[in-house]
């Protein structure tokens, strides 16, 4: 909660919940310039960009180190580690796409996805309060708002983003791969055939698919990342609960043991999340190869 309304009272179950839900945004709007839209374009999540890329950042640098360190006698552990995810993602990539010339682009672009996702998962396992706790400190001192959301992926702009710039790597391997003339023919003569008539259902067809594809890719990471992070939320309010209830041990104990479960459970879904991301974008690609 802000300083003001922590003077104030201590806050709900309801009202804790909704301030770790506000991420730390920035308002770029221009003075004069009205907002018409029903989306406000001009707030900007700052806590999403700032934590994805620095995530970015580290998973190069792992995958970097990697390489640079690779040897071509007995590997250690940590190459032997990435020399087995990468050859998972190549197994993968060659099953769906056959064009051994895309896959020089389109796995390493895989790996880095997956790793990036992965990590970027990963911090639904920090504590909380953690970094929201330091921020409580710094970020009014430096004239920001006392809130801080440090899973990028349970914010849709940051899901919806990935899927579209897969949308926008699936556009241009079918032009790259059909021609601009060969695509735009695909886009009215499929799925229903090449007939005058049917063009115009094709193409609506086609658009269907692209968008459902694209907004469904990107809500799936995001509704299984905020569904994980608001049951953390939840599982912090049950030891927060502790010292006000008259059966506080025994919400202290079910805190440890709840948290405990979750969190084990939440290592299996930050990599399947990331495997499904991964997985999906390797096959929109590969159906951008395909001709109908």
């Amino acid at each position: 909660m802000s300083a003001e309304n922590a003077g104030a009272h201590a806050p709900t179950a309801g009202e804790y919940i909704q301030h770790h839900l506000q991420h730390l945004q920035m308002n770029f709007s221009f003075e004069g310039v009205k907002q018409t839209s029903i989306v406000d374009f001009s707030l900007f999540n700052l806590d999403s960009v700032f934590f994805s890329l620095v995530l970015g950042v580290v998973g190069s640098f792992f995958l970097w180190s990697a390489a640079r360190k690779a040897t071509s006698g007995v590997p250690g552990r940590f190459q032997a580690a990435v020399e087995i995810l990468s050859e998972m993602v190549e197994n993968q990539a060659k099953g769906v796409i056959h064009n051994a010339k895309s896959r020089k682009l389109i796995s390493p672009l895989a790996l880095t996805v997956f790793v990036w996702i992965f990590l970027m998962n990963a911090m639904d396992m920090l504590p909380v309060d953690l970094l929201p706790a330091a921020w409580h400190a710094a970020g009014p001192a430096l004239g920001f708002k006392d809130y801080m959301r440090v899973v990028p992926t349970a914010d849709l702009s940051t899901t919806l983003g990935l899927s579209c710039s897969v949308l926008l790597i699936c556009l241009f391997y079918n032009i790259k791969i059909k021609g601009f003339g060969g695509w735009s023919h695909e886009l009215v003569a499929a799925p229903f055939g090449d007939h005058w008539i049917l063009y115009p259902i094709n193409f609506l067809m086609q658009m269907i698919e692209y968008l459902a594809k694209t907004v469904s890719h990107g809500m799936r990471l995001f509704g299984n990342m905020f569904a994980g992070e608001l049951v953390f939320m939840l599982i912090a309010l049950m030891g927060g609960g502790w010292a006000l209830s008259t059966t506080g041990v025994g919400l202290a104990i079910g805190h440890v043991i709840a948290g405990t479960v979750w969190t084990l459970f939440h290592i299996l879904v930050i990599t399947l999340q990331a495997f499904i991301f991964m997985m999906l974008t390797l096959v929109y690609t590969g159906q951008a190869h395909d001709a109908h």
